[in-house]
């Protein structure tokens, strides 16, 4: 399947591309042009944890740290710190800056997607999954473009291991061992980078071993244990360094057990399927499916069957032919394989039961199985529109092309509701924490204490000029993550405190300060509260 082919004009040589590639382009200039717009507007909004992110990129920049995991954690990589540092060094800290490199990650994930779906199903078939992927509500697009770690970059790395493999088999590769090395390198940097694309990683490993066994025992095999050691280098000199129990794993499997006692299964299933697996293909608002909206959960699981099905009998039917031949029916098996084994790593986790809406950012990488998911609906509906089917081929056919024109509208409504109504409340509280920071920085306090959601967003957006240190609810100390702040603070003379107005933090603080707090200089801005006592109140002593 050809996307282009030489023209040649003038003495020169210029790819044309054919229709479905042209209309693909569009399509995906659309979906980019869509994000690019709330890059702009930073939307949706930010947040501490990305700001944490943005600061840790900030002192990249400066030469200061060289992190490898989000600070105050051993378990996420900080590559897309790593990316955005040159741009915050030139630019300064802004929250558009920040996430060009996520916009940048999300256009070659639909460059991809569009290669892969193309060499595996048909070219029409790409474009309708590259309409798809280009339609976005909140919690689509708050995965694709927030720097929060790992999913933006896992995804197009999983999807160019899979071309990889694809051209390999089919012999379109000619330095095989410079892209063997390649697709070791990915896995080694989506290791450091998430966790969550274990299970992808794993079938995408066994469909290069399929691929190219017998290459892997000999000098391929070196080079790609060599890539995948490179790139998760730094995952490895940390664990080497660090104090028993803190390293990687057991500070995962600590996090992994405090999720609370485990609910049924059915409650688990339901969480993950009927708003986990909608939520994540963008078919519900941010704050939860419908009835109507859950039908895609259900049919999910009879989706991924029907294409491991159609890829069976699609590499049974290849199996006289060469390994080129057979390779889609297998990499569309992994895809499936991946998604499922996705899904399975969710509902055992109590979350998918107890926070179900705050936790299905997790299967975002779902969408990485669109095309295998999919192909069995289109296939039926092409079938049926040619009229080459029974009578309840046809039925079938007629019933799928329903699923997916169902499938688009609800998206496209889903996505025109959120840019049409669902964003102002976003750009109202993002106005209101530049007006904090504005009013900080000009006047002080420059020393504050402040929550966890205010703190390192107020840092970055102040550009480290005002410094937060992190107390919880009851004014103890809080999830510091960057320690050194905390300590500044500290050492403050006369630190202020950062709350929202009548949140339990300002309620309590104005009791402790009892006749004082009216008298200490008190004001608010931007909905938030902030109190400049003039001797230092620290409880926690």
């Amino acid at each position: 399947m050809v996307v282009s082919h030489p023209e040649q004009h003038r003495g020169r040589w210029r790819p044309r591309l054919d229709r479905p590639a042209l209309v693909a382009l569009l399509v995906g200039l659309a979906g980019v042009v869509y994000r690019l717009v709330l890059t702009l507007y930073t939307v949706p909004v930010s947040n501490s944890d990305e700001a944490t992110f943005g600061l840790a990129a900030l002192h990249i920049g400066q030469g200061k740290e060289r992190p490898i995991f989000l600070y105050g954690q051993h378990y996420m990589g900080m590559l897309e710190s790593y990316l955005a540092a040159p741009l915050v060094a030139v630019a300064g800290p802004s929250w558009p800056v920040l996430r060009l490199p996520m916009l940048a990650l999300y256009a070659v994930f639909l460059y991809l997607i569009y290669r892969l779906t193309r060499r595996l199903c048909s070219p029409w078939f790409a474009v309708f999954v590259v309409g798809l992927l280009a339609l976005g509500p909140e919690r689509v697009v708050r995965d694709q473009l927030t720097v929060v770690g790992g999913r933006p970059e896992v995804k197009p790395a999983v999807l160019l291991m899979l071309l990889i493999t694809v051209g390999l088999a089919a012999g379109t590769i000619r330095r095989r061992r410079l892209a063997v090395a390649a697709f070791g390198l990915l896995v080694g940097l989506a290791v450091w980078s998430d966790w969550l694309i274990l299970p992808y990683l794993a079938v995408a490993g066994l469909a290069l071993v399929w691929a190219v066994r017998r290459e892997l025992l000999g000098w391929s095999g070196l080079l790609l244990v060599a890539g995948a050691v490179v790139g998760v280098a730094p995952m490895i000199v940390d664990n080497l360094r660090a104090e028993p129990g803190a390293d990687s794993l057991s500070v995962f499997r600590e996090i992994s057990t405090k999720a609370g006692p485990l609910p049924p299964w059915s409650e688990r299933i339901r969480g993950g399927l009927l708003e986990g697996v909608p939520l994540a293909h963008g078919l519900c608002p941010v704050d939860g499916c419908g009835r109507w909206q859950q039908w895609f959960g259900v049919l999910y699981p009879v989706l991924l069957v029907a294409g491991a099905v159609l890829a069976v009998l699609a590499y049974r039917r290849a199996a006289a032919g060469s390994r080129g031949e057979r390779v889609a029916p297998v990499v569309q098996l992994a895809l499936v394989a991946g998604a499922a084994l996705t899904l399975l790593s969710y509902v055992r986790s109590p979350l998918a039961a107890t926070s179900p809406l705050d936790n299905a950012r997790y299967l975002s990488v779902l969408q990485l199985s669109l095309p295998a998911v999919l192909w069995p609906l289109w296939v039926a509906a092409l079938t049926a529109w040619r009229g080459t089917s029974s009578v309840l081929g046809r039925f079938t056919g007629a019933l799928s092309a329903a699923v997916l024109v169902a499938l688009t509208a609800t998206t496209l409504v889903i996505t025109v509701l959120f840019a049409a109504t669902g964003t102002g409340a976003s750009r109202t509280e993002e106005r209101q924490a530049r007006e904090l920071a504005v009013a900080l920085r000009a006047n002080g306090p420059h020393e504050v204490y402040g929550d966890y959601w205010t703190c390192n967003r107020l840092i970055f957006n102040t550009d480290e000029t005002v410094v937060c240190g992190v107390l919880d609810g009851d004014l103890s100390p809080g999830q510091n993550r960057y320690r050194p702040y905390w300590r500044q603070v500290g050492r403050a003379q006369r630190p202020g405190y950062v709350v929202e107005v009548d949140s339990p933090m300002d309620r309590r603080l104005r009791r402790l300060l009892a006749d004082r707090a009216d008298a200490a200089p008190v004001r608010e801005v931007g909905g938030y509260r902030v109190y400049h006592p003039d001797t230092p109140v620290r409880p926690w002593r």
